[in-house]
């Protein structure tokens, strides 16, 4: 069994405790606007020319390997989980040390629930902390297989709107939100994370809405996580359209606004997570 992986990153400090390594799955179900890793949405290995790096050779290949200025560049790769443990366990030491632990990231992990199944078994053998970074947005029967050895969800809440939801993002808000029910229902270790993003996610009846609903589920910690462009330049080289590159960054005023609003009710929210 095979999975594709766009990315291992070592010695994250984001995305759960201690020092991590993050592994980033490809492909994912939805259609978020800022999301900032366009690489990650296609189910397929994409190859692109960054043309700001092209040195216009005469008999281009657009081979990953057999270009001198790494122009062409491969956005996934197959990796069997064995291959994928060999690169995780290059720093167990810092696991252990620091509390960290690996995290599975998109793209949407649940859209390769079988393989992420037998790394986080392999994982977990070997005694390391594990969590997910999800959307939550496949169905149920994958959360609960993958809920057997997972320590951490590290959950989105986006658009809670209906109607919103599907125009925006694509996405059934109706099983994100029952997926999340199902997982508390375990006792789970669940934080739901909001992406603040202007025009989108911040206006007041969806902040509302999402305070409403977390504490429906008797979860107190909430992860805050500000609007920011560090993708936008990868849009241009997968030929895609960046819908968000003329809006501006949120600003500090507006981000401690909805802090307060959470804090007051009763919820401990924390800007850009662990």
């Amino acid at each position: 069994m095979k999975g594709l992986i766009f990315n291992i990153q070592r010695f994250s400090v984001h995305d759960g405790d201690g020092i991590r390594t993050i592994v980033f799955f490809k492909g994912c179900p939805l259609k978020c606007p800022w999301c900032s890793n366009p690489e990650s949405q296609s189910g397929k290995i994409e190859t692109v020319k960054i043309n700001t790096k092209c040195i216009h050779c005469k008999d281009c290949s657009f081979n990953v390997d057999e270009c001198p200025s790494g122009a062409i560049k491969q956005f996934g790769k197959y990796m069997t989980v064995d291959e994928v443990v060999d690169e995780i366990t290059k720093d167990s030491v810092f696991y252990s040390t620091s509390g960290g632990g690996v995290t599975l990231s998109g793209g949407e992990v649940l859209m390769q629930a079988d393989f992420a199944i037998e790394l986080l078994k392999k994982l977990k053998s070997l005694g390391i902390h594990t969590a997910i970074e999800t959307s939550g947005y496949e169905p149920l029967e994958k959360i609960v297989e993958l809920s057997k050895y997972l320590d951490l969800w590290l959950y989105d809440l986006k658009i809670m709107d209906p109607e919103k939801s599907k125009q925006i993002l694509g996405a059934d808000v109706s099983i994100i939100k029952n997926n999340l029910k199902t997982l508390c229902s375990m006792r789970k270790h669940v934080i739901p994370r909001v992406p603040l993003i202007p025009g989108y996610t911040m206006d007041e009846d969806n902040i509302k809405e999402i305070i409403s609903f977390v504490k429906q589920l008797g979860l107190s910690e909430i992860h805050l996580l500000p609007f920011h462009q560090y993708g936008s330049n990868k849009y241009e080289y997968l030929g895609k359209k960046y819908l968000l590159k003329d809006i501006p960054l949120s600003q500090n005023a507006e981000i401690e606004k909805i802090k307060e609003m959470m804090t007051e009710n009763g919820l401990d929210a924390k800007l850009g997570g662990m």
